[in-house]
């Protein structure tokens, strides 16, 4: 049960939290990049299903979704597949936005680990965008053209609206694209629809290679619905009553190296990360130094232990909170499974302080008390010793977050170890120093480390009035809930703050570990009445060989509510990811005053792209996006977001005798407002 539950914290601490990513099939703005004919009608025409000869035709279409992404699991509560008008494809308008009256939805249901069913009714009369795509340079009715894509809905009525996505799916649809071409669809299965004999669609993507451009072959189309199978040249078209249409993962599917040997494995992975990672410049990586010291180790690897261990200290090489390898539990338990019972905290002054003594644990028995301070750990200096220790759980992309859990990890070692402590009581007038022998002991790393003590049953997002101050509170745990939900609950507290006119507001992050960055912004838009372009993503591109930037750009939209008070954010170096990317946007135009003790993590690369899977039942994570202004800097990775007011960590603090950020927080919203 011990191990189980650790295998259980370093999925959740280390691997699945901390990231930021879209929503599975979203897509946003971006300019055309092909210059297709198109039009766009709502309906103009009224067809008569009685001279339709629907025999043979679809009517129900069914199929498999298979998941290996490990983020796909929190967009299963309110998922559907649709019927997605591709008309943000054919136009190369990454911004469409879906009708209501277009969405045709199915329902999903899960039938196995990593396995969707789905079947969607086709409507008699489709409601889509008509699109003339047969080159014939006459305006016409056009076609109506669909992808089968799923969907989770977050925002507002059970349909899309622009916030739960918009343009056309990368993921998890019926068609396949290319990230390195601006996700041109370059196979798969459309159903098109016909109102009339009268109609045409391309039979291929002409010399330029792409769909529904200028030298596109067409033919002629009969009424009615039709499957089209891009994989085929010309292009199969075909109908049968009841159509099976497997939906493709898409860009976000794991790399699964876990067949393969040892050596062919970590060569595999070596290879995509070295030109993929995206910040070797500024982290200083000699990826061929690396290389050469890993690589024969991988080689001599005789069993997944060796193994794991060798891509756990390729991991520790590169400092970046968002790279790591899932834990091994039985060798954590070999080497940090031991413990005393002690939990410390490092004051601004550099004095080591106990705060918080387990009973009926090695410390306690000892004779240390709370408030004591730690002067040597087993023959040196106290903070000596910590610089010495490895932040097993790392790596970290800053060194005041490495720093926090290097503390943590000083009291973690194999059990049976004994350790020497030099300390002093609170009111002790000499030092003294004990033997202790480390016992199995994982209630101490669960209460020290905040990501492994959260409560399981709190709501994602909690929120109050502060008596005192009259001032709001909202608490958001993470952005990685059930995203339905968090949006439910972030509604009902803006709303409620709103009608009460609080003058104030404290959004307390301190540890939130990242999850969903569009749900982040969607959070963000309740603050502000105007559109802020924020983040420009660059992605390695196999086309090009180097770093591309993707056409959208991220950036803060208005919400449909609007809170116009004055705004505090609390971070630390456990709010991390999306949670940086919240707080990052909540300090645009000086809309928000930060308080922290620490700046927050600085691991902001995406991550989506980035998961592995190897030999010996291991997941890895390396971030694959760069983060950069619409200025070309790059944000937050490996800096973090600074805080405007800095509050140092005094023994009050790290006691927990008072909350000294949130009191912060409160005097300066009661300056701004006065």
């Amino acid at each position: 049960m011990v191990h189980a539950r650790i295998l259980l914290i370093a999925l959740t601490g280390l691997i699945l939290v901390a990231v930021v990513c879209s929503c599975p099939t979203a897509i946003g703005p971006s300019q055309p990049t092909a210059t297709p004919i198109a039009t766009s009608t709502p309906i103009p025409i009224v067809v008569d299903p009685s001279t339709m000869d629907q025999t043979g035709q679809p009517v129900l279409v069914t199929g498999e979704i298979e998941y290996t992404s490990p983020f796909f699991i929190n967009s299963l509560k309110d998922s559907f597949v649709m019927l997605e008008d591709q008309a943000g494809f054919v136009r190369r308008n990454k911004e469409f936005e879906f009708s209501p009256r277009s969405q045709a939805l199915g329902p999903v249901e899960v039938v196995g680990e990593g396995t969707l069913t789905y079947q969607i009714l086709l409507p008699r009369i489709p409601q889509a965008t008509f699109l003339d795509v047969d080159n014939d340079d006459l305006e016409e009715t056009g076609v109506q053209i669909f992808a089968v894509a799923y969907w989770s809905n977050t925002w507002g009525d059970p349909f899309l609206e622009p916030r739960d996505g918009e343009g056309w799916s990368n993921a998890y649809a019926s068609t396949v694209t290319d990230p390195d071409q601006d996700d041109e669809i370059q196979g798969g299965s459309l159903i098109v629809w016909a109102p009339d004999d009268d109609q045409a669609f391309p039979t291929g993507f002409g010399d330029d290679g792409l769909l529904f451009t200028a030298d596109d072959p067409v033919a002629s189309i009969s009424a009615g619905y039709h499957i089209v199978n891009l994989d085929e040249e010309p292009f199969r078209r075909y109908q049968e009553t009841q159509p099976e249409i497997d939906l493709v993962e898409g860009e976000g599917a794991v790399n699964d190296y876990s067949e393969m040997g040892y050596a062919e494995a970590f060569d595999a992975l070596f290879e995509k990360v070295r030109v993929e990672y995206p910040f070797t410049e500024e982290k200083g990586i000699d990826w061929a130094g690396l290389y050469d010291r890993f690589a024969p180790r991988a080689e001599q690897a005789s069993n997944d232990t060796y193994f794991y261990r060798v891509l756990r200290e390729f991991t520790w090489a590169i400092p970046d909170g968002h790279v790591g390898v899932e834990i091994n539990p039985d060798l954590f338990y070999t080497e940090r499974g031991g413990g005393f019972g002690l939990i410390l905290a490092e004051l601004r002054d550099g004095r080591v302080i106990v705060t918080q003594v387990l009973p009926g644990l090695p410390a306690a028995q000892a004779g240390i008390e709370v408030g004591a301070e730690i002067i040597a750990w087993d023959g040196q200096p106290v903070t000596d010793a910590i610089d010495d220790t490895q932040a097993y759980f790392g790596p970290h992309s800053t060194a005041h977050r490495r720093r926090l859990e290097q503390i943590v990890f000083l009291t973690r070692v194999p059990p049976s170890e004994e350790v020497s402590v030099r300390f002093r009581n609170p009111q002790a007038s000499s030092a003294e120093e004990v033997e202790m022998t480390a016992v199995v002991d994982y209630d101490s790393l669960f209460q020290a480390l905040p990501y492994l003590s959260e409560d399981q049953l709190a709501l994602p997002v909690q929120g109050q009035v502060l008596e005192e101050s009259g001032l709001g509170y909202l608490r958001i745990n993470t952005f990685s809930a059930d995203y339905n939900l968090m949006a439910d609950l972030w509604v009902h507290y803006i709303d409620r703050m709103i009608e009460a006119q609080v003058p104030g507001l404290i959004l307390d992050v301190r540890t939130n570990g990242g999850g969903n960055a569009r749900l982040a912004l969607d959070f963000v838009g309740y603050f502000f009445d105007h559109e802020i372009p924020l983040v420009r993503r660059f992605y390695y591109n196999e086309r090009t060989d180097a770093f591309e930037p993707e056409e959208v750009i991220s950036r803060i939209e208005p919400g449909p509510e609007h809170y116009e008070g004055q705004i505090a954010v609390l971070v630390g170096p456990y709010c991390v990811s999306a949670c940086e990317s919240f707080t990052y946007a909540m300090t645009q135009e000086d809309r928000a005053i930060v308080v922290g003790h620490y700046p927050t993590a600085g691991a902001f690369g995406e991550v989506g792209r980035g998961q592995y899977e190897m030999p010996g039942d291991l997941s890895m994570q390396f971030p694959t996006g760069r983060p950069e202004s619409p200025g070309g800097e790059l944000i937050i990775e490996g800096v973090g977001i600074e805080p405007d007011v800095t509050v140092p960590v005094t023994e009050a603090s790290a006691l927990g005798e008072q909350d000294t950020l949130l009191r912060e927080a409160v005097d300066a919203l009661l300056d701004r407002i006065q």
